[in-house]
């Protein structure tokens, strides 16, 4: 699932070559040189990139690199390093996390609870059958909590006061990662460059919505967090978190967290990808993290 993408700047003509002007009494040489090598040596360097054609595009320019954002980092915070973070919200001011299981990590569980930021420990409320389901994305909108799962294409539903079963739904996406929310309907990813929006009233999609990065579509998109009209996806295997205009599904800006991901490795060499972020609105927060890591990072960035 691994994008690749196409370097618009790439390409450059090759050089032509040059002739020295040669010395008077070399006159018959020259007279020959003239005759014969330079027409060749032209045609050689008209046509030493044969590849190369000449088209309409040729002469437009490329679309301008989408601009990276900084941040700094703010505080951190212990994290429970047995955690195989799929989710990662923030619901009334309480810091919330979903776990997979990989059957190769058979320390993980499929988790949903809250985070207690002073040991990095989850107080688990939910647990799917590891043999069973692998679990995905969270997200809490108007009472319920909703819980995805990985190849299942069923979505968990609960209360979310009391985190007791309401029901499920079915999706047609081939896989679930994450959800996110504008406050009226869900945002479900699913490891393309779509993104489904949700009616979480009838849990039928009601549209879905591409994204774009530098004129190619943005595929690997992961956790999902709805952010002051914009939505940041954390990209798979990947150190990056785009800023998605939802728009124009175009990508906006771009998050390079190598520096948190090289951190959480030094402190713990098991360390996996980076996965999670996470927004209160309340204090105007962002928290991320990752697979396995042993910190959750809270920073600041321009949002």
């Amino acid at each position: 699932m691994k994008p690749s993408f196409i370097d618009l700047n790439a390409q450059r003509d090759n050089p032509r070559g040059s002739v020295r002007p040669l010395k008077r009494h070399l006159l018959r040489a020259k007279k020959w040189l003239l005759a014969f090598a330079l027409p060749a040596l032209f045609l050689y360097s008209c046509g030493s990139n044969p590849d190369k054609q000449t088209t309409s595009t040729d002469t437009q320019e490329a679309a301008p690199a989408v601009p990276n954002i900084g941040y700094q980092i703010v505080k951190t915070f212990p994290h429970d390093t047995t955690l195989f973070t799929e989710g990662l919200t923030v619901h009334d001011g309480q810091l919330y996390e979903s776990t997979g299981s990989p059957q190769e990590l058979p320390q993980t569980r499929s988790l949903v609870g809250p985070i207690d930021t002073l040991t990095g420990k989850m107080h688990d409320k939910i647990e799917l059958d590891r043999n069973t389901y692998f679990g995905e994305g969270i997200v809490f909108l108007k009472g319920k909590l909703f819980e995805l799962t990985y190849q299942n294409h069923v979505c968990f539903v609960y209360d979310a006061k009391t985190f007791k079963p309401m029901g499920q739904f079915n999706f047609a996406n081939k896989e679930g990662w994450s959800l996110t929310t504008d406050d009226s309907l869900l945002i479900m990813d699913d490891g393309t460059d779509m993104l489904t929006y949700i009616d979480p009233n009838t849990y039928k999609p009601v549209k879905k919505l591409q994204v774009i990065q530098n004129g190619v579509p943005r595929d690997s998109l992961n956790e999902l967090e709805y952010i002051k009209g914009y939505i940041y996806a954390n990209i798979w295997q990947n150190n990056h978190i785009v800023k998605i205009d939802p728009k124009t599904g175009n990508v906006v800006g771009v998050l390079d967290l190598t520096g948190l991901v090289f951190d959480a490795r030094n402190k713990y060499a098991t360390a996996e990808v980076l996965n999670g972020i996470a927004y209160d609105k309340q204090t105007d927060k962002v928290y991320v993290t990752g697979k396995l890591w042993p910190t959750i990072y809270e920073i600041w960035f321009p949002h």
